[in-house]
């Protein structure tokens, strides 16, 4: 007979244990959100999971209790570190009340909407860990656990791609200072990134293993070490190829940075501040030889019936000085509106438009509208009601295609893949930012330094309070405005018709992956792989 007393140190250890093992989640879940800005310590990404690695998969080798949902739990404590650190900018939603949201309700609806975002990725990281516990008590060897661990972590990230909450991918982890392994994106796009980083953390995390089981400890850190260096000397070629402009490719942009807060964007205040900033700084862009003019997203905040009002400054300038414009603002379709960036030609007619494809969710549009759209107007004052725009966009201007994204698409990568694909020469981001802190603007940055280099194309960047610039196809910033502040730059950009591999064909590396672990999978039993690692 067992004695109860015997029982409560061990039940006391256990909790301990799994107390620890938490902590140990959670605390390399926060390494990895120091990873992208504000801190930007790029190099903890190839080490931050593999202690989530470790402890799923010999919880899971050990445990009694085959249908143990604790690796689901660590799982989730490691994404809550990283997506809630990673994403704390959200934050600076709050205050709302110039929008007529009591103060109360303000700091709920932006915890809500962190927490839910949050969990959303934390998910993710927990479908990841119930796969890799099911091998490891299935017995799985290291090196096909590494391979399906990497190929079904892409996987999940390429469905979450597809939806309205991408955002911190692994990949961004190591833009904008890793330039080298951020050109593996021109292989296979953001994927590529995110294979190596993961590959990287389950080698060495399997190494960790199989030195607590074997004597040849040095050895087994010789794949992942060699894999790190490998994967960076590839990135580093493909870096070091020079970009062979021609002269006549090239074009000069002006930027405007209008800095127009958006707690008064939307009143007269605003749009009389917006009036007078985008004439001015138009009209000396002009006179410093600028060939074209990008402004923000919804820089003209007020529904686009075209620029024919003989009283509008900036129709006026346009006509007097015959520079194109690339304007933000916002074009009636029905009842709704959409998100747009139109190009004006110098008789002051708008001659292409693109359309916000990726809108944020509840700020600009409502999920599940047929659901929900009554309830959450009843319960707050924020319409969303854009519409979006469609995926197929072409934007042509007088200096060629261009590929365009307006704010959160930055962090789409398939939306400038398929405008490249079909010609566009050079990038245009058109985005707000306001009133998120240099956090997010750096964050935003470094998604579209991404752009540019998986598409090998220059990309100019208008926001409204920071960070605009220009960017070269390696990822490189020519320029970058203050945030905050009210500026404007013009620069030289080069119009090119490459086509990266990516370009071609878009993510082939995740399939590929899922493929060649699924067969391993099905023939594990007839031909088992080597247990060993090192």
């Amino acid at each position: 007979m067992v004695n109860s007393q015997d029982l409560k140190p061990r039940s006391l250890k256990i909790k301990s244990d799994r107390a620890f093992q938490l902590a140990i989640s959670l605390i390399s879940g926060i390494l990895m959100g120091l990873t992208p800005a504000p801190f930007n310590v790029w190099g903890l990404a190839w080490i931050a999971i593999a202690p989530l690695w470790v402890l799923v998969v010999t919880r899971d080798a050990t445990s009694d209790d085959p249908h143990s949902i604790f690796q689901i739990l660590l799982a989730l404590a490691w994404g809550l570190g990283y997506h809630g650190f990673a994403l704390a900018w959200i934050m600076g939603l709050h205050p709302l009340m110039w929008l007529g949201v009591p103060w109360l309700a303000s700091v709920t609806i932006v915890l809500v909407v962190w927490l839910f975002i949050t969990f959303w990725g934390a998910a993710l990281v927990g479908i990841w860990a119930w796969v890799m516990g099911w091998m490891a008590r299935s017995s799985v060897s290291p090196w096909l656990r590494v391979l399906t661990g990497t190929a079904v972590w892409c996987g999940l990230e390429t469905i979450w791609s597809k939806g309205s909450l991408n955002w911190t991918s692994v990949s961004y982890t190591q833009s904008p200072y890793n330039l080298p392994i951020l050109h593996l994106g021109q292989l296979s796009g953001a994927m590529t990134v995110t294979a190596a980083i993961v590959s990287v953390n389950g080698l060495l995390a399997e190494a960790w293993i199989a030195s607590k089981n074997q004597r040849e400890k040095k050895n087994a850190y010789l794949v992942p070490i060699s894999l790190f260096l490998v994967l960076h000397l590839i990135g580093f070629g493909l870096y070091s190829r020079p970009l062979n402009e021609i002269p006549d490719s090239a074009l000069k942009v002006g930027i405007i940075q209008g800095n127009v807060p958006t707690r008064i964007k939307l009143f007269s205040d605003g749009l009389r501040r917006a009036i007078d900033g985008y004439t001015t700084g138009y009209q000396m862009l002009a006179e410093q030889g600028a060939q074209v003019v990008l402004t923000p997203e919804g820089a003209f905040p007020f529904l686009w019936q075209g620029l024919s009002r003989s009283q509008n400054p900036v129709y006026q300038a346009i006509l007097e000085k015959g520079i194109p414009v690339w304007l933000g603002t916002f074009v009636p379709q029905g009842n709704r509106y959409t998100q747009s960036l139109l190009t004006i030609a110098p008789n002051g007619k708008a001659v292409s438009q693109y359309n916000k494809v990726k809108l944020v969710p509840l700020g600009e549009f409502t999920p599940f509208e047929d659901v929900l759209g009554g309830l959450i107007n009843r319960l707050s004052p924020i319409r969303a009601n854009m519409l979006p725009g469609s995926t197929n966009q072409r934007f042509d201007t007088p200096f060629g295609q261009a590929a365009v994204g307006i704010c959160y698409d930055s962090a789409f990568a398939d939306l400038f893949r398929a405008q490249v694909a079909d010609g566009a020469q050079f990038i245009l981001t058109a985005s707000n930012l306001d009133p998120y802190s240099t956090t997010l603007k750096a964050q935003h940055q470094a998604q579209d330094l991404m752009r540019a280099i998986e598409t090998d194309r220059w990309s100019v960047r208008a926001t409204n309070t920071g960070y605009s610039g220009i960017i070269d196809p390696h990822g490189r910033i020519q320029w970058r405005s203050q945030p905050d502040v009210y500026e404007t730059h013009a620069g030289t950009i080069y119009r090119r018709q490459t086509k990266t591999l990516y370009v071609r064909w878009g993510d082939w590396l995740t399939p590929t992956l899922i493929g060649l672990a699924a067969i391993a999978l099905l023939i594990r039993k007839k031909f088992p792989l080597n247990e060993r690692l090192g």
